[in-house]
């Protein structure tokens, strides 16, 4: 999963005693939400609360929101805007969109459908829709909040009006969500005439399917992460391969965490110590204890901030930086950053006018926690938390870089007593079919096998009789066939039903687990008539595109009615659901 997580504000950060209160608001309105009584009196008026949500927040806060609205006498639902029409929109009167920006400011995979329909020429005119908008991102990309942004523009180019400004939130969304939610149902009950009193709503979800309740967030998240014993640090790959993959097993001990297959756990990672003493002595503060305690708990040190950059670029306008820079293309920036660390670009300007220490502190964004798929069932798992991590290290001579909480993970937690803080974020998108019949076809490539490994534990664990196939590859399958044991034991046991393999560097060409897919056309074909689910793992920017042109292919190729229909099957795929993907 992308590195989302914990963003403590440099300039100010939360008390204890607005982090109590924070709590307290968020855990009151849950409990308004879980309020149901027969005798309150019926909703006075409606909402309808549309979410796209990649990993799981847009959704959590569209529910909340949906139960914040009875308390004040409004009724709605909470829906996944992919599941909403065109037409379906303009009949609604008020309308409050929550939504995350995916990729290079992409539209969330529930969420796509919908966007495409609203850009078309057909689209309906709406007018008698009002609306606002709020948008969840991180301010380090470049299309910060891009997808809410493109969503407003549209609904007021079709006539909506607009009942409140956009917010846009940065990783720490919690208390402009708050400021949003609150103002926004002011206005509401305002205009629309609400009683102002707890009224009986609809579900706060939707679909043709029945809403989901939300699951009540657990009182271990971003700001009070659990401190959890490692338990195992185990290398899955071989020791002469040329990755380094681990399997970690986290104690929840008496936490009382719960998670679901296909959540994902954030780590809350620490930089590494010999970084952090040669940014200091870089700027010539190696005796700053108290600066080097912030460098490594709290400030990101590895990955440049926008910030740092703009401002070493108007320090030194004559320099490199500030040449890349001035072209003005995000791609030739990021070619020119890539592999490059807060203390590089110090050392490449000027040690005249390189920033001190309390100029170069406000440029560095929070140390964020990083987010990862788990890899286990809490079924069959139900006391500890798997992940199947990668540890990145590059570089030569002088300069060996890392990843910050793979290696974190790999080599700095030691020790019995040692502790890592996590905290899990939940994913309803991504999980094994409901259905215990329904067969399920699983894509994940190297690490993207970790959410796999868990559903088949899962299935496992429940005596599930859909058929489950399992496309996977690496490298080398001599040193990069990870958890190759469990795997061929759950063959033996049918809990496997398939597995394609795709080694790519073991012959002359190269073979990917899309190309098992098209050798496989005409079985997965029938696979997807028989109702299979099917779900991908792994890297957005290739593996899960070119997953994408392979299946594609084979509806075309198997249905032959065209590339038209094929893109028309897999939307219907993505509406019920039984297409979904958990890219990074």
């Amino acid at each position: 999963m992308p590195p989302t997580g914990a963003l403590i504000p440099a300039d100010a950060p939360f008390s204890a005693q607005q982090e109590s209160w924070l709590a307290g608001f968020i855990a009151g309105i849950a409990a308004a939400g879980r309020r149901e009584s027969a005798s309150a009196p019926a909703p006075t008026a409606t909402i309808d609360v549309l979410f796209g949500t990649q990993t799981g927040n847009a959704e959590f806060l569209a529910g909340e929101l949906v139960a914040a609205a009875r308390t004040r006498g409004l009724g709605g639902t909470a829906i996944a805007l992919d599941e909403v029409t065109p037409d379906q929109l303009a009949a609604m009167s008020h309308v409050l969109v929550i939504t995350s920006t995916y990729g290079e400011g992409e539209l969330p995979d529930n969420a796509a459908l919908f966007w495409e329909s609203l850009q078309s020429d057909t689209a309906p005119r709406l007018e008698g829709v009002r609306y606002a908008v709020l948008g969840l991102g991180d301010r380090g990309y470049d299309d910060f909040c891009q997808a809410a942004k493109l969503i407003d523009t549209r609904l007021e180019q079709l006539g909506a009006g607009r009942l409140h400004e956009r917010v846009d939130c940065d990783v720490d969304f919690e208390d402009p969500a708050a400021e949003w939610t609150t103002t926004v149902l002011d206005r509401l009950v305002a205009e629309t005439g609400a009683t102002g009193e707890t009224g009986q709503t609809g579900e706060t979800g939707g679909g043709s399917e029945g809403a989901a309740v939300p699951r009540p967030r657990s009182t271990w998240n971003k700001r009070n992460p659990y401190r959890s014993r490692l338990a195992v640090n185990r290398l899955l790959s071989a020791p002469h391969s040329a990755k380094e993959i681990r399997h970690y097993e986290f104690d929840l001990g008496d936490s009382g965490i719960t998670y679901e297959a296909g959540d994902a756990l954030a780590v809350v990672p620490l930089n590494d110590e010999e970084l952090v003493g040669a940014l200091l002595e870089h700027l010539g503060a190696s005796e700053d204890e108290e600066a080097a305690q912030l460098l490594r708990t709290e400030r990101e040190i590895r990955t440049p901030s926008k910030e740092l950059i703009a401002d070493l670029a108007e320090r030194a306008p004559s320099g490199e930086l500030a040449a890349v820079v001035a072209q003005g293309t995000r791609s030739d920036l990021d070619s020119w950053l890539w592999g490059r660390d807060v203390l590089d670009l110090l050392r490449t300007t000027d040690p005249a006018i390189t920033p001190t220490l309390p100029e170069l502190l406000p440029l560095l964004r929070p140390l964020q926690a990083r987010q990862y798929s788990i890899s286990s069932s809490p079924l069959a798992h139900p006391d500890r938390i798997h992940l199947t991590v990668a540890s990145v290290r590059y570089g030569a001579g002088q300069r060996r870089y890392e990843g910050v909480a793979s290696t974190y993970l790999a080599d700095r937690v030691g020790g019995e007593d040692a502790t890592v803080g996590i905290y899990v974020q939940p994913n309803a998108s991504f999980g094994v079919p409901a259905d215990d019949d329904a067969p399920m076809v699983m894509i994940g490539p190297g690490t993207g096998i970790a959410p796999f490994r868990g559903f088949l534990h899962e299935r496992a664990a429940r005596g599930a009789s859909g058929r489950n196939w399992l496309f996977f590859g690496d490298r080398n399958r001599e040193t990069d066939f990870v958890y190759e044991d469990e795997l061929s034991e759950l063959r033996t046991r049918g809990v496997l039903t398939e597995l394609d393999l795709a080694f790519s560097r073991d012959q002359a060409e190269k073979v990917y687990v899309q190309t098992r897919m098209r050798e496989r056309s005409r079985e997965l074909y029938g696979w997807l008539e028989d109702g299979a689910h099917v779900y991908v793992c792994g890297d957005a920017s290739r593996m899960a595109k070119d997953v994408e042109t392979a299946l594609l292919g084979v509806v075309a190729e198997q249905r032959g009615r065209g590339d038209d229909d094929a893109a028309e099957y897999l939307a219907d795929l993505r509406r019920a659901k039984r297409y979904v993907r958990d890219v990074y």
